[in-house]
């Protein structure tokens, strides 16, 4: 690499990083301010905020980096475009690609580093956050429970489950039922219990009744208070999927997960939509440079193409692709869109309006 590549390279990362910094700062501030009412009610002291704060700091940093890597894209350019730098570079016979190849290996360096937290990092230190909020903030007993946001879950072809409370780390149910269905889908049997343990030899049921509809319209009834059953679920399951709460599982767990029901034609819409989004969104960095870029270059050499026109751009690009990927991941969650589809929209769409751009680049 020559000296002119860690110039720019040196230049960019010194404006990414004053951005990010920045950006992260807005962020925290807004945040802190919106929570920080509700946390001193607790009177939990200033070290288990700082805590929480501090294990949201990879999730909010997913979010910032990409439009971070954007408006360093557009003052970066400007700068070089405001001293002339970009004509002499042209002028020297410079190509595009060999001019902008500093900011698209910084950015397709960030998105391996954006992936691997999603994959890890990001999910155990939001749950780890979650847990600093209920047990050290808000001082809630140990074990916790959870009200299920995805209380049916399907356990074989012809059974459904329905759950109202979980425990923190769901080896143990509150408020179970399971419904059994004929081919027709009829309702043939359910068992109702107060609780479900989980034990090394499977589910245990508690305090319950077996219900039987026979087919002449009578019910047989058997109470019981100790039952085994073989239910499919392992606590992982419901500590993750059924509370609602996908961002706190691996990419791991999540393929676990969606292998061992795969077979039993189980639907995971909602799952892989959410999985594909965090696979593409890393990627959105390199994307980010292709936009700024081309409308960094399109704007060089015209009169008043200030820096407050490049930041104003990097916000509207930003929130038109959040809004984009937010509709896309909505419409993946509801089974309009495919999960791949719906995980991928607003990058092909992004990108492609880049390339479009960087076409029309006159250099």
């Amino acid at each position: 690499m020559t000296i002119l590549f860690h110039y720019i390279l040196r230049e960019y990362i010194k404006i990414f990083f004053m951005c990010f910094a920045g950006l992260m700062t807005i962020y925290l501030v807004i945040d802190f301010f919106e929570k920080v009412r509700r946390f001193l009610r607790y009177d939990s002291g200033v070290v288990p905020m700082l805590m929480y704060f501090a294990l949201k700091i990879p999730a909010i940093s997913f979010q910032v980096i990409p439009f971070a890597i954007l408006v360093a894209t557009l003052l970066t350019l400007g700068l070089l475009s405001r001293s002339n730098e970009i004509t002499a570079m042209r002028s020297c016979g410079i190509s595009l690609l060999w001019m902008t190849s500093p900011f698209l290996l910084f950015a397709t360096g960030v998105a391996l580093i954006l992936l691997a937290f999603s994959s890890t990092i990001i999910p155990l230190a939001s749950e780890k956050a979650e847990e600093v909020r209920l047990i050290q903030i808000e001082k809630k007993p140990f074990p916790l429970t959870i009200k299920a946001t995805q209380p049916w879950a399907r356990i074989s072809a012809d059974a459904l489950m329905h759950v109202n409370e979980i425990l923190v780390g769901g080896k143990t149910l509150r408020s179970v039922r399971l419904f059994h269905f004929n081919q027709s889908f009829h309702l043939v049997q359910m068992t109702e219990a107060a609780e479900a343990h989980y034990t090394p030899q499977g589910w245990v049921l508690l305090n319950g009744n077996h219900r039987r509809f026979e087919s002449d319209n009578t019910v047989d009834l058997a109470l019981f208070t100790e039952q085994s059953i073989d239910i499919p679920l392992i606590p992982d399951d419901f500590s993750t999927s059924l509370t609602g709460n996908s961002e706190t599982m691996t990419f791991r767990e999540i393929r676990n997960y969606v292998g061992r029901f795969r077979h039993e034609g189980f639907s995971f819409t909602r799952l892989l939509t959410d999985y594909y989004g965090r696979v593409a969104f890393p990627l959105v960095t390199v994307v980010m440079v292709l936009v700024g870029i081309a409308l960094s270059l399109r704007r060089s050499g015209v009169r008043g193409g200030t820096m407050a026109i490049g930041i104003g751009q990097a916000f509207i690009v930003g929130f038109c692709y959040w809004t984009t990927h937010s509709i896309a991941i909505a419409l993946g969650r509801g089974g309009v869109l495919a999960p791949m589809l719906a995980g991928w929209m607003a990058n092909a769409l992004f990108l492609s309006f880049g390339l479009y751009l960087l076409l029309k680049v006159r250099y």
